[in-house]
């Protein structure tokens, strides 16, 4: 299942952030944004609470990000 993770970043470098999520298995793809939100990520989960559980245990918790909107495909 894939889901898209957009992210507001307060006091942060969006390079720095960007690389440590590209980083992670998860993660498939991310890329840098101009507008109301700084990144966006595309990931990958078992199911609904793997997602759940990498978006709140790993990317809610990274500092520097303030705001996230999980978005997940439909199939």
């Amino acid at each position: 299942m894939n889901a898209y993770v957009l992210l507001s970043l307060v006091d942060a470098s969006e390079r720095e952030i960007l690389n440590e999520f590209l980083d992670m298995p998860e993660v498939e793809d991310a890329h840098i944004l101009f507008g109301e939100w700084d990144l966006i990520l595309k990931i990958k989960g078992e199911n609904p609470d793997a997602i759940a559980t990498f978006v709140m245990d790993k990317v809610r918790k990274r500092d520097g990000v303030e705001l996230t909107s999980t978005l997940i495909v439909a199939k």
